[in-house]
């Protein structure tokens, strides 16, 4: 996957840019606040048709504007595909490829392959069970077109059955053939959608502990567990043992919306006993194993983002860094960063073409 042309058009802080890209390697250099996330969050949102960084669209337009328009020009597999996303305000976010629009935002998932590394995959490792099911969904959901509509229809039915047993606690009443059909909806949608997520991870475990072992030299080991109430029982049944709870709390308790996934270290969770790098390497090895997921499975290279993961880095992690991913041939990389010197000492020891655009 290849971008060759990035246009901006009111897009966050950025009032009208356009860059075209020649190299596989490109670097956005300048002061913090001055924009360089944005344009790695502006191809991320080509890709995803939402920002990595504020999923509230309405934020994404210039302040005092009423609009913002990104267009990329992409080489997929030989064949050039345009990409348009823009939102007006008041009005429905609009996706285009070729110039049509789709009639489903949804279709258009998978069509750009892309993987990001940022210091805001930290959540990942301290913040709830929702961020982890995010990255499992969203690295299935680019190679998946099933699995994204089976995810939308869960949710979907899971919200009305949270608004049913809301109303039912409301109104003081409880009509339990109404709550059936949600739970039967919930019950089928569940299945795929589980069985996916095993079978995701059955794959995916083996390639993150290799990345993981190549980065640290095998210094400890590392594992994944994923733990979800359909591990053990069916739904039915946990919906049915689970009425009177769910009744009270007035939402639904279990279900694969509380699936989750341990990452450990030596045995320990890495949230309370990894170190810093032990982390950070963590992080790097889960999104190569991303990286060579997609690229086995969708037989295309992604693009890559990698978003200010080189702060408080000394120079020479800087230039391994870079070369690892040089030495992966992980086709194009786009890179933020605010210390130009920094940069070019790096890339003046890899041998690929690249090129700096200094945004000061």
């Amino acid at each position: 996957m290849f971008l060759k042309q990035l246009t901006l058009t009111n897009y966050k802080n950025i009032e009208a840019s356009k860059f075209d890209f020649k190299a596989p390697i490109n670097c956005f250099i300048g002061n913090n606040g001055i924009g360089k996330s944005n344009i790695l969050d502006s191809i991320y949102h080509l890709a995803f048709t939402k920002s990595y960084f504020n999923p509230s669209s309405l934020q994404n337009i210039k302040f005092d504007k009423e609009f913002f328009v990104i267009e990329g020009r992409f080489e997929r597999k030989s064949k050039e595909e345009k990409i348009n996303c823009s939102l007006k305000r008041g009005q429905k976010k609009t996706i285009k490829r070729n110039g049509k629009v789709y009639d489903k935002i949804a279709d258009h998932i998978g069509l750009i392959p892309l993987v990001i590394i940022s210091p805001a995959d930290r959540d990942l490792i301290i913040e709830g069970s929702s961020t982890r099911r995010k990255f499992v969904d969203g690295v299935i959901g680019q190679t998946d077109k099933s699995y994204l509509k089976s995810l939308v229809d869960y949710n979907k039915t899971l919200a009305q059955r949270n608004a049913l047993l809301k109303y039912f606690a409301i109104n003081r009443t409880f009509d339990a053939a109404n709550l059936e059909i949600y739970n039967h909806q919930m019950i089928e949608l569940s299945k795929p959608i589980h069985e996916k997520r095993k079978t995701f991870l059955e794959a995916f475990i083996p390639i993150f502990t290799k990345r993981y072992n190549s980065i640290s030299a095998s210094a400890e080991s590392v594992d994944i567990c994923y733990h979800s109430d359909l591990n053990e029982n069916n739904l039915e049944d946990l919906l049915s043992q689970n009425l009177e709870r769910d009744k009270v709390l007035q939402y639904s308790t279990v279900g694969i919306h509380k699936d989750d996934l341990d990452f450990e270290i030596t045995g320990v969770p890495i949230k309370k006993f990894g170190s810093q790098g032990q982390q950070k390497t963590f992080l790097i090895a889960l999104k190569l194993a991303q990286f060579d997921f997609i690229q086995k499975v969708a037989g295309i290279n992604p693009i890559v983002l990698l978003d200010d993961i080189f702060d408080k880095l000394d120079q020479n992690r800087v230039t391994q860094t870079i070369q690892l991913f040089e030495n992966e041939n992980l086709g194009q990389i786009f890179i933020s960063d605010t210390h130009e010197d920094r940069i070019k000492a790096a890339l003046a020891m890899t041998s690929s073409e690249y090129e700096i655009f200094n945004l000061n």
